[in-house]
């Protein structure tokens, strides 16, 4: 498919996982791709098969303003506008509340939160430009609680919200928001929980069809609500857990 050629998508937290495996996809579909992630080392790494000729990298901070208005710039500068922000660089930490640090809390809400604020301020003029889109990564754990993982729930639990209020205001200038909400996600920031054979049990016991989930299959479903193929979705948090959220907690029989 091409539904991207002539567009630019802007990635950010590109150098691994599904971010990795969205600059991959839109590159596929045709786009001009900006990979934004902390380390350059990394993003040439992770994009070095990409062509490029339709690549930017774009090395910088989300939680700092001026870096994510700096890449904002950088794409515009470079291909002549933005079509699409992918709002997906995120941290996780486990532990209670009791056990969660300040300055983890604070963090997790800077990376997660307000490093997607940032993107989304920076990018929405230019944006409004082209009746562009914005998909964001939040998680099952945006829509439902868990145990032991307070401040990731806490930030994912925002970024659901986030996106439902920014798709009001942003409808009257043509700009969709959504949002993917995976389970456990075959990437580096899972690979404690994948390596733990009596968790991923447990997790299988929930996912009718199986996990961990590929990145690949999550940038899949980036790549539908950014394409015009969903140009009548907005404002939507949509699972993407192997069907783990079709059940209603109790065991299987």
């Amino acid at each position: 498919m091409t539904r991207f050629l002539g567009k630019t998508v802007l990635v950010t937290g590109a150098a691994s996982g599904m971010g990795r495996a969205a600059a991959r996809r839109f590159s596929d579909e045709g786009a001009n791709v900006v990979v934004l992630d902390l380390d350059r080392a990394a993003l040439e790494k992770a994009s070095a098969e990409l062509p490029q000729d339709r690549l930017l990298i774009q090395p910088g901070d989300t939680t700092d303003m001026a870096a994510a208005t700096a890449a904002v710039k950088a794409a515009v500068d470079r291909f002549g506008g933005l079509n699409v922000l992918i709002n997906n660089a995120g941290i996780f930490r486990a532990g209670t509340i009791a056990e969660t640090s300040e300055a983890d809390f604070e963090r997790m809400m800077a990376v997660n939160v307000s490093g997607y604020f940032h993107m989304a301020k920076a990018a929405m003029p230019e944006l409004a430009k082209t009746k562009g889109s914005i998909v964001m990564t939040s998680s099952v754990s945006g829509i439902g609680g868990d145990w032991g993982m307070f401040a990731y729930n806490t930030s994912k639990g925002a970024v659901t919200n986030m996106v439902r209020a920014m798709a009001l205001d942003a409808g009257k200038d043509g700009v969709r928001v959504n949002a993917v909400n995976p389970s456990l996600t075959d990437s580096a920031m899972t690979k404690d929980m994948q390596a733990n054979p009596e968790l991923l049990a447990k997790f299988n016991e929930r996912m009718p069809l199986g996990g961990p989930i590929p990145s690949e299959g999550i940038a899949a479903v980036m790549a539908f609500l950014a394409s015009d193929d969903a140009r009548y979705v907005t404002g939507v948090n949509l699972p993407v857990d192997a069907g783990l959220t079709a059940s209603n907690g109790q065991p299987a029989g």
